[in-house]
């Protein structure tokens, strides 16, 4: 007897602790999730080229004197184009040896410079008249910070408008007199189109500088997105 009544209470008391560990869960109804975008195609208007020389000598004091001297007369040429900003990139020397018995041969080294602007023309013109020393290893075009923060709180408000639309529609179908907002989150994406550089003609054969180069920057495609869930009233 005392046995059975042992039981009955250890059975009231797992039955008591399962009942406080699981709370009966709040069941939301009427919760619809949502997802809306506005994206629109951006002119690039900043230019990023990166040029570079590459110089050999046996003695490596004057092939440092000789890249230290084609560094100074680069960022003195882009003086005359105030629109355009320039900047010393990495710089490195190193030895270059024979292939048969390892001999060092001579010393050889590489700088670079870093070309930006939002002036397509002066660039292209700076270009141009370094291209007498330097190689260009790049150019690149994307939209400038001003331009696209510009670009993205209008498109942030407009795929704001596109999701009430679309909540005040899905409300409409289902015959619900509205909705409120439970949570919204807000996405920017952007990607670009490969532009199209081409190279003017030069006016002459024999024309001392390099013919200065026409741009075609291309565009970027900007995306934001709207995404989150609604209740109906």
């Amino acid at each position: 007897m005392r046995l059975s009544s042992f039981s009955a209470l250890a059975l009231l008391g797992a039955l008591s602790s399962a009942a406080f560990a699981a709370p009966e869960e709040t069941l939301n109804y009427n919760v619809v999730n949502i997802s809306a975008e506005a994206s629109r195609d951006i002119s690039n208007d900043l230019m990023n080229a990166n040029l570079f020389v590459e110089k050999s000598n046996k003695q490596p004091a004057e092939l440092a004197a000789q890249i230290n001297q084609l560094m100074t007369q680069a960022i003195n040429t882009a003086k005359k184009y105030p629109t355009v900003k320039i900047e010393t990139g990495s710089q490195h020397t190193y030895p270059v040896y024979d292939n048969d018995n390892r001999k060092l041969r001579e010393w050889r080294a590489r700088a670079q410079v870093r070309i930006e602007s939002t002036d397509f023309k002066a660039a292209s013109q700076l270009i141009a008249e370094l291209q007498q020393n330097f190689q260009t290893e790049s150019i690149n075009f994307t939209v400038s910070e001003a331009k696209r923060k510009k670009v993205e709180n209008e498109l942030m408000l407009e795929a704001s408008k596109n999701f009430q639309q679309r909540a005040q529609s899905l409300a409409q179908a289902w015959n619900k007199p509205g909705y409120q907002l439970v949570n919204l989150n807000i996405n920017t994406n952007n990607s670009g189109y490969p532009p199209v550089p081409r190279m003017a003609m030069a006016k002459s054969a024999y024309a001392e500088a390099v013919p200065e180069q026409e741009m075609a920057a291309g565009e970027s495609k900007m995306t934001v997105n709207a995404n989150g869930s609604i209740q109906f009233k």
